[in-house]
């Protein structure tokens, strides 16, 4: 850089002096022209010196200035073409005009200048960066490296109009990455496996090659071990405990779980079919944590039928497997210790609010009048909320009302969070999901929540229970509540219009007694019949009328057949029990040969209903649970809100190929 001049500017007082010796020498002509003019001479140099070195010393300031700038830009010019990051500079279309040494060599190509970007890296999108007011950040793998690019629009004034370039600036981040992908895979992952339901299998095998099962689960697990490069403990007679790093825990996830199947396949003479249970919990803060989120991952597998693997993380979960049925258990010990549990938190409780889901159907209803009767053996008072009745309860809520014996049986919403306090007893009937439930609040006002439901668990669920009942092998919440009447210690009795309600509500779920339908199913019909049921009666709370029938009819002409052996369906007709129609439409389509699921929709008010149906081939619960709904691996439904039935239409069906595509 140029020295800088040692000439200083000229001062301002100099001015003043230079005024003042021409005032002096225009004054001294009054008394001395002689010498007046000599100083006025002398005065007029003084101006005409001063003027011509200040002039002087203008330029060579102004030169200075323009030298250092010049020295400026060249010093910028070569700190940006020495950039240790990649930098190119782009007109407005996309061509480069500019690029510093490190862009050259990371594109390794001879021609750059009017290149347009894009023909060297693809999805750029320029335009949408223009449109901001602020940088812009794109990441991108380029040449086997990622970069993170980051865009600044500049703007050029020294042309007549001005001039708009964009600088990119590639900064590589691949090693970083690296490093990062290195520590997420060699984190550990912390799984618990438990043989579901390892007493029942046992005892279905003949007793000499029952030792042989228990082998075939150690062979698989203990390869699972080897290949994972994990460690495998076990625990308890069923249960197992594996740790393993992340990385392989990505490769299970690629295989979707295929030990689950290689499970399944153990046969030794076994009637009832091996299935393990797994829970997964990664990505916690400590080994603790995870230890809880694998527990945390393993109670939902189970309760959602077991036959799976569960991985949840701190804020979410992931399901793989739940292709078999739940098997029925054929003990009745836990009905009998629930019944128990339930008359003690019942006589514990002045007042008893019953409430099952919104829109509630016939096994809801059922159930919860069927509570009500055990109430109020137990000479507690109890109602039921419910703010409106539908086409599917309503000739039962029209017997129920006309009956002395359920004098002031209903309340509605706002009574029942008037009256709610943190005493009153709250028992949830065919729903665990806190926003399925018929009125939501009292879940927050009461702290004596009890829960009946028989749906395979799902993500969300109603916490902090005083009493839990949930089995998701049994037919119905009816078979339920039937059983739990049996099974009290005190002699309940039900009424006969109780009896059929629960009837009633087993038909519904069961198809009339043709899914998901054990000995137990039976034998609670049996016992309902006992005291009074009549199946006549029954029959006539699942009357329809011609419309109903009509678009019914419609549905099926206008089914689509998918893969030839998935219907789907849907009617533009809206009806207030639309959601009956479709169900029971969806169980016509299942009766066409070689047909294994359908789906069926409809529309009510800003709401898409969606009934699916599966003969157990296809696991129809897992397909509605993307649509944020659920059931059980052969019965299931969704409702999606605002939006049209179309656009339900199309997701249903890219759900429907999705899973098809990852059954190839």
């Amino acid at each position: 850089m140029r020295n800088k001049p040692t000439f200083k500017m000229n001062m301002p007082e100099i001015n003043v002096y230079i005024l003042i010796i021409g005032l002096a020498s225009t004054a001294l002509l009054f008394y001395n022209i002689y010498v007046g003019c000599l100083f006025f001479f002398i005065f007029l140099y003084i101006v005409s010196h001063n003027w011509r070195v200040t002039n002087i010393r203008r330029k060579e300031w102004t030169k200075y200035i323009q030298n250092l700038s010049l020295d400026i830009d060249e010093t910028t010019k070569k700190a940006i073409m020495n950039l240790p990051i990649p930098l190119c500079i782009l007109e407005f279309d996309g061509s480069i005009s500019w690029y510093n040494n490190k862009f050259h060599e990371m594109t390794e190509s001879s021609e750059l200048l009017g290149v347009n970007i894009d023909d060297i890296v693809k999805n750029l999108n320029l335009r949408k960066v223009l449109n901001e007011n602020k940088e812009m950040y794109t990441e991108i793998k380029y040449k086997d490296k990622e970069y993170t690019i980051v865009y600044n629009v500049i703007k050029n004034d020294k042309e007549k109009n001005a001039k708009y370039l964009m600088m990119l600036y590639w900064l590589d981040k691949t090693e970083y990455l690296k490093l990062e992908r290195s520590y997420n895979d060699e984190k550990n992952s912390l799984m618990l496996i438990q043989v579901d339901g390892y007493d029942d299998v046992l005892k279905s095998a003949p007793e000499e090659k029952r030792p042989l099962i228990n082998v075939e689960i150690e062979k698989i697990l203990t390869a699972l071990e080897i290949n994972s490069k994990g460690a495998l403990k076990r625990t308890s007679k069923d249960k197992f405990f594996l740790v393993m790093n992340r990385k392989e825990l990505k490769k299970l996830e690629s295989e979707k779980f295929s030990i689950l199947d290689k499970v399944r396949e153990i046969d030794h003479g076994n009637t009832l079919p091996v299935t393990i249970s797994m829970g997964i919990g990664v990505d916690g803060e400590s080994i603790n944590e995870n230890i809880k989120l694998a527990s945390g991952a393993l109670d939902l597998a189970l309760g959602r039928g077991g036959d799976q693997a569960v991985i949840k993380t701190k804020d979410k979960f992931v399901f793989y497997g739940g292709k078999s049925k739940a098997v029925e258990k054929t003990t009745k010990v836990k009905s009998r210790l629930i019944g128990h549990a339930l008359r003690e938190v019942i006589l514990e409780s002045e007042q008893v609010y019953i409430m099952g889901h919104k829109y509630p159907d016939m096994d809801a209803m059922g159930s919860a009048v069927g509570i009500y009767d055990i109430c109020k053996s137990c000479n507690r008072q109890a109602n039921i909320v419910l703010d409106s009745s539908n086409e599917s309860i309503e000739e039962f809520v029209k017997r129920l009302k006309a009956s002395e014996y359920y004098k002031n049986l209903f309340i509605d919403h706002e009574d029942a969070i008037k009256n709610c306090t943190r005493n009153t007893l709250v028992i949830v009937v065919d729903t665990h999901r806190p926003n399925y439930t018929e009125c939501q609040e009292l879940l927050g006002i009461s702290d004596k929540i009890v829960v009946i439901d028989h749906h395979r668990r799902g993500v969300e669920f109603i916490n902090d229970t005083v009493l839990l009942f949930h089995e998701i092998y049994v037919s119905s919440t009816c078979e339920m509540v039937t059983e739990l009447v049996q099974y009290m210690e005190n002699n309940v009795k039900i009424n006969k219009l109780t009896a059929e309600g629960l009837l009633a509500g087993i038909s519904l779920d069961t198809k009339n007694f043709a899914f998901k339908t054990g000995v137990r199913t039976f034998e609670a019909a049996s016992y309902l019949k006992k005291v009074g049921a009549d199946t006549i009666e029954v029959k006539k709370l699942f009357n329809s009328d011609i419309k109903d029938f009509i678009t019914k009819a419609e549905i099926i002409q206008s089914t689509k057949i998918i893969n030839d052996n998935i219907c789907l369906a849907y009617t533009e007709t809206e009806a207030d029990n639309i959601n009956i129609v479709i169900a029971q439409a969806a169980d016509e389509l299942l009766n066409i040969k070689e047909v294994e699921a359908s789906f069926v929709l409809g529309r009510k008010d800003n709401k898409v209903f969606i009934s699916a149906r599966s003969l157990g081939k296809i696991n129809v619960h897992v397909l509605m649970e993307k649509l944020g709904g659920g059931g059980h691996i052969d019965i299931a439904g969704a409702q999606l809100k605002d939006v049209s039935i179309e656009t339900a239409y199309s997701m249903v069906k890219d759900i429907i190929y999705e899973c098809l595509k990852e059954e190839e």
